[in-house]
């Protein structure tokens, strides 16, 4: 019989971190599940880390190929899974799990009888743990059977990896990781929102999402690296040509929900390290922000907050030496604000 749950861990040159990751997924209380690990042309010993795990633990198999990055071996890890199994997850593997999480979500699936389920995530390194920034919205309390349009924030829910699928669901919408961008997460994870009748929400932290420390970081750590915002911006780019490929009348209004989500919150993560970019990172920043305004519509900036509206113009007009200034201002004011706030809590403790 096909095990319920199929795990894929894309893997790349992890060897300083994929003990630990494997580790977590073997100790999950909920131990019905395959896990198809998938070897993307590392040239560290990870491979060699995996293949050592396959040997010891029978519910873990090694897939390798040539180095085609993490959405392809998302992708390749899908293409392997055994037939039959009812639910799919996806873990990086860098970060890790506490040993409840699929036992959690997959006995909340079988009571609501949801598409998917997504749950909270903790920011982790050798420092300690916080609360990820990048999902305090959307999972602020636990809503069983609920959707995008009941809780517009889960459209800032694009990870990849703090989601149990029916793996019905995901077969069926035919959705896979776009291969040879960085932040391949979005163009899948929004979609499955539009697309489910249901999903449920957990608050529970559900998944340890690695910081990597400052001699090893990420390449989606990197705030100013110019390729990592051109693909940011691809990504948004692919969730909106899949939202206006749809037919149905229902997905024009998602797509204006979701233009405006980019608007108001997506793309003005960018501002504040534009200041900190060389040349080519805002000529990057200017070049790919402004093709993205213009597809979205110029004229839905006059609904925007003054603040936004200008800046946006900034970009439209090159205006990038003006536009760095004000950020600088406005970025120096929120740190002295952060910092007064701060004095205030400590001094009413």
């Amino acid at each position: 019989m096909a095990p319920r749950l199929s795990v894929v861990v894309p893997i790349y040159n992890v060897e300083r971190y994929l003990d630990e990751c494997l580790d977590s997924i073997a100790a999950q209380s909920f131990d019905d599940f395959e896990c198809v690990m998938v070897d993307d042309g590392s040239t560290d010993s990870s491979a060699a880390i995996a293949e050592a795990f396959a040997a010891k633990d029978a519910r873990f198999r090694l897939v390798r190929q040539q180095n085609k990055g993490l959405g392809a071996a998302r992708n390749t890890g899908w293409r392997h899974l055994t037939e039959g199994t009812e639910f799919l997850a996806f873990v990086d593997s860098d970060d890790s799990l506490p040993p409840g999480a699929y036992q959690l979500m997959i006995s909340t699936l079988e009571q609501s009888g949801s598409d998917f389920v997504a749950g909270n995530v903790l920011r982790f390194r050798s420092t300690g743990s916080y609360q990820s920034n990048a999902h305090i919205k959307p999972f602020r309390e636990t809503r069983l059977k609920t959707h995008v349009t009941e809780l517009p924030s889960l459209v800032t829910d694009r990870t990849a990896w703090n989601k149990v699928y029916r793996r019905g669901f995901f077969d069926a919408a035919g959705i896979l990781y776009p291969e040879g961008i960085l932040y391949e997460d979005a163009p899948v994870s929004v979609p499955h929102h539009y697309l489910a009748v249901s999903v449920d929400v957990l608050c529970e932290h559900i998944y340890h999402w690695r910081e990597r420390e400052l001699d090893d970081p990420s390449i989606t750590q990197g705030r100013t690296n110019p390729r990592g915002l051109a693909d940011r911006v691809r990504s948004m780019e692919l969730v909106r040509e899949w939202l206006l490929a749809r037919p149905e009348p229902k997905f024009r209004e998602y797509l204006r929900s979701y233009d405006h989500n980019c608007l108001v919150e997506e793309i003005p993560m960018f501002f504040w390290w534009v200041p900190d970019g060389d040349r080519a990172y805002r000529a990057v920043y200017q070049e790919h922000v402004s093709r993205l305004l213009r597809l979205i519509g110029t004229e839905r900036l006059r609904a925007l907050r003054a603040p936004l509206r200008v800046k946006y113009q900034l970009t439209l007009t090159n205006r990038m030496e003006e536009f760095v200034a004000l950020q600088r201002v406005h970025r120096a004011y929120r740190r002295r604000v952060t910092r007064l706030k701060a004095r205030a809590a400590a001094a009413r403790a």
